[in-house]
């Protein structure tokens, strides 16, 4: 229907992926044991205001264990849960997997991308925890694997990166996926919707700065309030400072969004999942990512909209 190949009216990343490897490229999560700067001092104490890597890292990732044997319970839990997948990529998840030197970034890229049913990587990581050096190497890795370089932006806008103690600015954001696009490193991006302070116009109005970088790949989360973190201290003093989303309502807002986002940009996800015991705010009871995907489609095709119908 549209100049994606097929039916859908968004460009789905897993599609992509199909369509180049003529398989499902399937994510082995790994825990490598890195920090963040705004955790270990270096720009600020105690991380983002939001997060709790326990809260999204599986079960089976233990920084104590070998990258290798990470890669291994990962693929016998993967493949139990995804038995048609035939193409696995090691994933940089937790924390942020460019904060180390080089030399120890060779050693944990090289375990990872050496086991025999490993394609290719995706590195996790922030805008600040890049520079030359390391995106050299990244970009020499591209060349014989698939490698993506996926960045946390989470927002446009620096009042929300100061309060939610993300350590950097947008600019920090612009700089790094432009150098890392410019390498020919596939390159993709993290929003996350409802942040304190940001109102439902400005999260909409993000996506006229996310359409002028050079990304391949975007991922939306909504954002969820998740125990013990110091951003549910926040929302239990001044919930009204934040926008926690209904289903409906943010089925309806991110296709808004997706109608204004550049067309060649592929979606890889559209909201994040919490599990029930780390989320303290709105819960999304029993929809999981294929239900969400199906609402979405159905909104666009109500609406008669589909994605950068309004890309200016």
């Amino acid at each position: 229907m549209y100049r994606w190949g097929n039916s859908r009216r968004f460009h789905s990343y897993t599609d992509a992926m199909r369509e180049r490897y003529g398989s499902r490229i399937q994510k082995i999560s790994v825990n490598a044991g890195f920090s963040c700067p705004n955790r270990d001092g270096t720009v600020g104490v105690g991380g983002c205001t939001f997060c709790d890597n326990a809260a999204f890292s599986p079960s089976y990732c233990h920084p104590e264990m070998s990258i290798t044997d990470q890669i291994n319970k990962g693929l016998a839990f993967v493949r139990r849960r995804y038995p048609r997948a035939a193409l696995f990529v090691a994933y940089l998840q937790s924390f942020s997997n460019t904060w180390a030197p080089l030399d120890k970034l060779k050693d944990i890229y090289s375990e990872a991308l050496a086991h025999p049913d490993i394609s290719g990587m995706v590195i996790g990581t922030r805008p600040d925890c890049v520079d030359s050096e390391k995106l050299d190497y990244i970009a020499s890795l591209a060349k014989d694997h698939y490698i993506k370089v996926e960045y946390g932006l989470e927002s446009c806008y620096d009042a929300t990166l100061k309060r939610i103690n993300r350590g950097h600015d947008y600019k920090d954001s612009v700089k790094a996926i432009g150098m890392t696009a410019e390498r020919g490193i596939t390159t993709g991006a993290h929003l996350v919707f409802g942040l304190p302070g940001e109102s439902r116009s400005q999260m909409l109005d993000q996506v006229h700065k996310i359409n002028r970088l050079p990304i391949h790949t975007i991922k939306f989360h909504q954002l969820q309030i998740v125990k013990g973190t110091p951003m549910e201290r926040e929302y239990a003093e001044n919930p009204g400072d934040f926008k926690l989303f209904d289903l409906d309502e943010y089925v309806d807002f991110v296709t808004g969004f997706i109608a204004r986002l550049r067309p060649d940009i592929a979606i890889e996800r559209f909201a994040g999942e919490v599990p029930p015991a780390f989320n303290v705010g709105k819960r999304w009871e029993g929809v999981r990512s294929d239900r969400l995907i199906a609402l979405v489609e159905k909104r666009l095709e109500q609406k008669q909209l589909h994605q950068g119908i309004f890309y200016l």
